[in-house]
């Protein structure tokens, strides 16, 4: 959210499309409605009730958004666990304002990143299922999945998103307007 408001500030608003993708804390819903154009992180019910609302108190018409998947559990990570996927998916066919567009994943970093491979799977089964019943407001259903380290492996898995961010301007730490 830091790294993003200040390339924002730095670069404008309309420069580019902005996608938020990591954590978002509740308490930081409303800056994130005003400052991305895609969300990719949406993790829990509360969270996207929180950004409805947000988005019809700013008049905000359509804000996308991607679910968070954790399919591996782990703690230190965020995301939805599957189970509560179909609760997630049920409210956000009644928003007016959210767009659920796909899924998102993080899987655990392995240093060979075949080991990815059936997390990746896992997920465009998922999103097929997903898109079976009619879920995703563009049809299809974004996958979000693959970085720098396993972009490859996600691409032959479907990923139609992928964040590579590191492959193209190298290990960084969160910046400042100045720096940018």
């Amino acid at each position: 959210m830091q790294e993003g408001e200040s390339k924002i500030a730095a670069l404008g608003r309309n420069a580019a499309e902005w996608h938020l993708i990591g954590h978002l804390q509740s308490n930081k819903a409303r800056k994130a409605v005003e400052l991305f154009d895609v969300i990719h992180s949406v993790d829990s019910v509360e969270l996207a009730q929180r950004l409805e609302r947000i988005c019809a108190e700013e008049g905000r018409e359509k804000l996308s958004i991607f679910v968070h998947l954790d399919l591996a559990g782990e703690e230190t990570k965020s995301g939805i666990a599957e189970k509560d996927l179909p609760e997630l998916t049920a409210y956000l066919k009644t928003c007016k304002n959210l767009k659920f567009d796909g899924l998102m994943l993080l899987p655990p970093f392995f240093d060979d990143p075949e080991a990815t491979r059936p997390y990746f799977k896992r997920l465009k089964t998922i999103r097929d299922e997903l898109a079976a019943n009619n879920a995703f407001s563009n049809g299809k259903g974004e996958l979000s999945m693959g970085m720098s380290h396993d972009f490859e492996v996600a691409i032959e898995e479907g990923a139609t998103v992928v964040r590579i961010g590191t492959a193209i301007f190298g290990e960084r730490s969160i910046t400042t307007p100045e720096s940018v």
